[in-house]
């Protein structure tokens, strides 16, 4: 056969010996390796007569719209060494490991199919004419080849995701049967490291410290050596199991969580007023109701326009100021969180602000805005860390949305494994493209 044949064909090490064409329309195409076979795999000792070539057939990476059939043609080598009990070996190849059925350049296009894309397997493989099976097996020798511990960052995100929908599970015996609530949740640790292409690096099962503190236990000491800051949302279980892991680390709270906390705290105020003084829940009659998102919207951002709408609502469903007061110590909260970063950081002016926050929630005299009060100060030292370093836990909250659309196009895992191993292969993709 024609060395241009083998060109386009462009299997390497191997070359077209023909090339048919089947019954059914398909194209049918024999090849053979052409690389030096090295020694034999139990005594190292050079190969020597030939004594066979069998023929097997093989996928391999389609071409053009005709359905395509690869057949292999291996030499099978005597072993020259007469006290080997080896005895005989066929020949291997980069393409074509030992026992392989699918070419080394199919498993890689299909991986990256799969990884970098977030396709179905089952989609996947019908392109590529192999069973989904066949994907999964890939997916897991890479998962094994590439999936290893994180490698050192100064920063970490951590932040939980559901892994599954919530169920009852019915347990015990008959006579006395009793549910039991599954809400299954799943940590995930992302590298915030600027000067690093970020993804996620770790992957724990449940959402407390205990099992933040296990994945970190896992991992070399020179990565928790490295980990100086990590960002975290309000939550307390994180936060214990950080200081007992990284117990050198400095904690950091996403200022995203804390503003959400004073628009809630403005909506359970609004709420309750409304209640009081109509003895019914809001309706659009009712300006406050009508204009509850301009209440959380930020000060600073809003028109003349919406100033006096803003007035409007205060003067017509405010009449005991308890909804102005908590739209003030929102802004307040907003204000002092607003001035971060390593540019913008001030210890002065940051407890100027804290002091006329808290003092604004005292003068207010209200349940809603005493509990925001009393979050504040107790997470303040994590406030001042993310006030003074300005690290965020954004990244984390991106990766959180992959993990959903990784869900989503397998409508979902049963198993654990399979999805903790797709959400790392992906991230791994990403971080190398």
């Amino acid at each position: 056969m024609s060395d241009r044949t083998t060109l386009l064909f462009a299997l390497p090490e191997f070359r077209v010996l023909d090339v048919t064409r089947e019954p059914g329309g398909g194209r049918r195409v024999l090849v053979e390796s052409v690389a030096e076979q090295g020694g034999c795999p139990a005594c190292g000792v050079l190969p020597g007569l030939i004594k066979d070539r069998p023929t097997s057939r093989v996928k391999d990476l389609p071409h053009g719209p005709v359905p395509l059939i690869v057949f292999v043609r291996k030499r099978r080598f005597a072993c020259a060494e007469l006290l080997c009990e080896r005895r005989s070996f066929t020949e291997t190849s980069a393409q074509l490991p030992a026992r392989a059925r699918v070419t080394t350049r199919l498993k890689v296009k299909v991986r990256d199919a799969v990884t970098t894309t977030n396709r179905a397997m089952s989609e996947v493989a019908k392109e590529h004419g192999i069973a989904w099976w066949t994907v999964h097996r890939i997916l897991v020798k890479a998962a094994a080849d590439i999936v290893g511990q994180a490698a050192p960052t100064t920063m970490i995100g951590i932040d939980e995701t559901r892994a599954r929908s919530v169920r009852w599970i019915q347990e015990g015996i008959e006579s006395k049967l009793t549910w039991r609530r599954s809400d299954p949740w799943m940590t995930s640790i992302v590298d915030l490291d600027r000067s690093h292409p970020g993804g996620i690096i770790g992957l724990a099962a449940g959402r407390s410290g205990a099992c933040l503190k296990g994945w970190i236990a896992l991992q070399t000491q020179q990565f928790r050596d490295a980990v100086q800051v990590v960002a975290i949302d309000p939550s307390a279980p994180y936060a214990a199991g950080i200081r007992l892991a990284l117990p050198d680390a400095r904690i950091v709270l996403d200022h995203f969580h804390l503003v959400m906390l004073g628009n809630q705290m403005v909506t359970d105020v609004r709420q309750r007023a409304l209640r009081e003084q109509q003895g019914r829940r809001g309706m659009k009659v009712d300006p406050a109701w009508a204009h509850r998102r301009m209440l959380l919207r930020n000060g600073d951002q809003l028109g003349p326009k919406a100033l006096a709408r803003l007035k409007t609502v205060f003067a017509t469903d405010d009449p005991t100021n308890e909804i102005s007061a908590a739209w003030a110590c929102k802004e307040l909260l907003r204000q002092l969180l607003a001035a971060n970063g390593p540019t913008r950081y001030s210890r002065h002016e940051t407890a100027h602000r804290r002091t006329r926050f808290l003092a604004a929630c005292i003068t207010a005299d209200m349940p809603e805005t005493t509990r925001l009060a009393s979050t504040i100060m107790k997470w303040w030292p994590e406030i001042e860390g993310f006030l003074e370093l300005g690290v965020t836990n954004a990244r984390t909250e991106g990766c959180n949305r992959v993990i959903k659309q990784i869900k989503r196009v397998a409508c979902g895992f049963r198993n654990q494994a399979n999805y903790e191993r797709r959400i790392m292969l992906h991230s791994a993709a990403l971080r190398a493209a």
